[in-house]
């Protein structure tokens, strides 16, 4: 970037006072959230009944995000910016908290909590409160996308809010402890991504203030050249602030804030308007504050200010002790309260010059809040999608080359709006997805080879081996009002569980905020799933995702395993019309025999399980045994096991159930698409045996379905940790699911058969036999097994 172009900002003593008087109030309402209970002004002398009886928060990044926030709101009043940002760093919620408080938007939103002396003792009160509001940055909160507990995720959620939206500035905050995790690592590359056309802007804030919880951290122990050539490693250019004179680092903060959108604004209007395609340096702002800034030097002869010491509670016995209780009363008067709000308790004009109007405050951006900008996805009729189905089981289709054309309508029809977003770790190909390149192209703005395919500067398909941006991005897209879908082999979308579990958090408790509108949701493709990687083996065999997700919160979740491509069609329109969900699909990409038409597959996934007739030998009767299934080769395993049954035991009668949607086999009251008793009894009866082929860990089924009435007579099969590289069946032989072992358990469950059916049982057991030897002399499945089809 030219030289000439950095801004030479000369803030007056005027505006230095006002922008110092903002932050200070910041400070004060932020420290008084950790300690008040009353008493908000200081207008009598503290004493200990003013203080909570339990300390909770943390001040010691808390000054340097009230920079931040005071910063941002000079330079997007100044210039008329939409911007969003995102609060990395931990348990930041106090100054976030103080600074929504200041601009107006919280008391918008919440009106018991004025923005006077009434409304500062119940903001004080209820931070960190039984029945009050948590520490850190969260659904609650104004403003907010970003759930500010966990780290490492902050820059992927900035990047994912800047996708799409070309007006956008998304500053974000980044805590140097954060910095350290691996997520926020690899975040720094998401500037290869960014299309300074159709995107918009993420500001980098690095916030080093020294230290954790008890250690120093690592970034800001580099030496700055050191630091500094890290950073344009990554492609970034850096802006370094440091200092502890306030004066001295509001002109520095302000210089360095009008330099990066000086640059951010040339770079955009370069590639809109010139047509530039090479990639420039992104701006980033390095900013060195002490820890815990302007609070307690020295507590107990300890210093504290610039040390770990700052990290949460700097004066941890104020109510017992009172020096502790005098120290607090002079750290909260040095801000000068008495010049910052008036005797109301309102904030006073100088204290508000710098902060924007309307939606342009950062706790009133729509950009926060979704839902409010969130439009229908245009989801073309499937008729033009499903595959025909004359009879079940003649046909074969990947099911997830069929979703791959219904994909790529979408992409199409979503070219001019852009709200539609394909994420995934380098897998979209892989996993039969490829149609989508029709419509669009990998998003790229890296280097580009003669050898490469599909890349593209515009491009809306994004791939990078990071399975952390993909969720990072996904979620950050979703929550500032797009759709999208995030397709990844499922052992390995385990690499997520963290970011999935504060996503459902973030959803369940967004869901009881009535101003905040519901979004689009967060839909899973899980595909190479366990059953069909024979070939990579053990370590990519792993469907434990399903587990870990049905342990969340109910209104949220939802797990499908449709059995074919029309079922999946049906299911993936249903997940990407919701809102508000967490939706968790298991289908796989390679050949899988075709059970329903469309019409047929629309109304089986509506209902989430049923009897499939044609499969069983009931006759209108009640079954002897019901064969259930969910997954597409638990499905087709249980199919042959039926036919099997017909063959050889006509007199049986078997009844099979497919099970599409997981949480139907809870109880109604324990999930909202759960099962009364009656319906569960009807369909797997009260009394007869159930041999259910499930397609990942077996003890799932029975923790759905331990307070059923037939619970006693339900069998599970399904995988129990046995995986290498071998063949198809061999997998399901392996951990007991397929055909013959499910002949076997119905032999074995069924009253009466022990002895009248010895011989068949023998027959199955041997054909087990025959296939273990058949595979290590030939490298291929039974002839009987490779060939099979329901029809045959």
């Amino acid at each position: 970037m030219p030289e000439d172009l950095d801004t030479r900002t000369v803030l007056s003593d005027e505006e230095v006072r006002t922008l110092d008087a903002h932050w200070r109030a910041a400070n004060y309402l932020a420290a008084g959230q950790i300690y008040l209970l009353a008493n908000p002004l200081l207008t009598e002398p503290l004493r200990p009944e003013h203080i909570k009886p339990r300390l909770l928060g943390h001040w010691g990044t808390s000054p340097g995000l009230n920079l931040v926030h005071t910063h941002l709101n000079r330079v997007i009043a100044a210039r008329g910016l939409d911007a969003l940002c995102v609060w990395g760093p931990g348990h930041g919620g106090p100054s976030v908290l103080a600074n929504s408080w200041l601009e107006g938007s919280y008391t918008e939103t919440y009106p018991d909590v004025g923005r006077d002396a009434a409304g500062m003792e119940r903001l004080f009160r209820q931070f960190s409160f039984p029945g009050g509001v948590p520490s850190h940055v969260a659904p609650e909160v104004p403003g907010s996308i970003h759930e500010g507990g966990e780290l490492g995720y902050s820059l992927a959620h900035a990047y994912g809010a800047a996708l799409d939206h070309p007006g956008l500035l998304v500053a974000c905050v980044i805590g140097d402890g954060e910095a350290e995790t691996g997520p926020l690592a690899a975040s720094w590359h998401s500037n290869k991504f960014l299309d300074p056309v159709h995107d918009g802007a993420v500001l980098p804030i690095l916030h080093l203030n020294g230290y954790k919880i008890a250690n120093p951290t690592v970034l800001a122990r580099l030496p700055e050249a050191e630091l500094d050539a890290l950073l344009r490693g990554y492609g970034h250019e850096p802006i370094h602030v440091s200092g502890d004179d306030p004066a001295t680092v509001h002109r520095a903060m302000a210089q360095a804030m009008d330099t990066a959108l000086d640059r951010i604004a040339e770079a955009q209007r370069a590639a809109r308007e010139d047509g530039a395609t090479e990639r420039t340096r992104t701006p980033v702002i390095v900013l060195r504050t002490p820890k815990g800034w302007t609070g307690p030097a020295e507590v107990d002869g300890k210093p504290v200010e610039g040390t770990w010491r700052a990290h949460q509670v700097p004066l941890a016995g104020v109510r017992d002790d009172p020096e502790h209780l005098r120290q607090l009363e002079a750290w909260l008067k040095s801000y000068r309260p008495e010049e910052l709000f008036d005797d109301a308790g309102r904030p006073a004009a100088d204290v508000l010059a710098c902060v924007p109007e309307g939606a342009r405050r950062l706790g009133a951006t729509p950009y926060a809040n979704g839902g409010l900008l969130v439009r229908e996805l245009p989801m073309p009729s499937l008729d033009g999608f499903a595959v025909p189905v004359d009879k079940p089981g003649a046909t074969l289709h990947e099911p997830t080359r069929v979703l791959g054309d219904l994909l790529e309508r979408i992409m199409k029809d979503t070219a001019d709006r852009r709200d539609f977003r394909l994420v995934g770790p380098d897998e979209t190909a892989s996993n039969r997805l490829q149609a989508v390149f029709d419509a669009s192209g990998k998003a790229w703005q890296a280097g580009v080879l003669d050898v490469d395919e599909h890349l593209d500067r515009h491009g809306r398909v994004m791939e990078i081996l990071s399975e952390h941006l993909c969720q990072g991005w996904l979620e950050g897209y979703l929550l500032t009002g797009r759709h999208g879908l995030f397709s990844c082999y499922e052992a390995f979308v385990h690499i997520v569980d963290s970011m999935v579990n504060q996503h459902i958090k973030w959803l369940k408790t967004s869901r009881e905020l009535p101003w905040r509108a519901p979004v689009a949701s967060l839909n899973y493709l899980l595909t190479s799933h366990v059953w069909r990687q024979d070939h990579n083996g053990f370590s990519h065999q792993d469907p434990g995702f399903v587990d870990h997700v049905l342990n969340k919160s109910p209104e949220v979740v939802r797990v499908y395993l449709p059995p074919d491509a029309n079922t999946l069609l049906s299911v993936a329109d249903h997940a990407l019309r919701s809102r508000d969900h967490v939706n968790v699909i298991v289908a796989g990409k390679q050949p899988c025999f075709d059970w329903l038409p469309i019409d047929e597959a629309r109304v089986h996934c509506a209902r989430g399980a049923g009897i499939w007739e044609w499969a069983g030998t009931e006759d209108g009767g009640a079954p002897d045994v019901v064969l259930g299934c969910a997954g597409d080769v638990p499905t087709q395993e249980v199919l042959a096991a039926a036919q099997l049954l017909r063959r050889h035991l006509p007199e049986l009668a078997v009844r099979v159930v497919n099970v599409v949607d997981i949480a139907r086999l809870l109880p109604r009251g324990e999930h909202p698409h759960g099962m009364t008793d009656f319906e569960y009894d009807g369909l797997f009866t009260a009394d007869k045996p159930v041999i259910f082929a499930y397609h990942g860990y077996p003890w799932l089924i029975h923790r759905l379905a331990y307070r059923r009435n037939g619970h006693p007579n339900l069998h599970v099969r399904g995988y129990k940790e046995s995986g290498t590289t071998t063949t198809p069946f061999d997998m399901v032989v392996r951990n007991d699911l397929d055909r013959y072992r499910l002949v076997m358990d119905v032999i074995d469950r069924v009253p009466g058969l022990a002895v009248r059916a010895a011989a068949v049982r023998q027959r199955m057991a041997d054909a087990r036999t025959r296939h273990h030897a058949w595979i290590r002399e030939h490298g291929t499945d039974l002839p009987e097994v490779a060939g099979w089809s329901w029809n045959a």
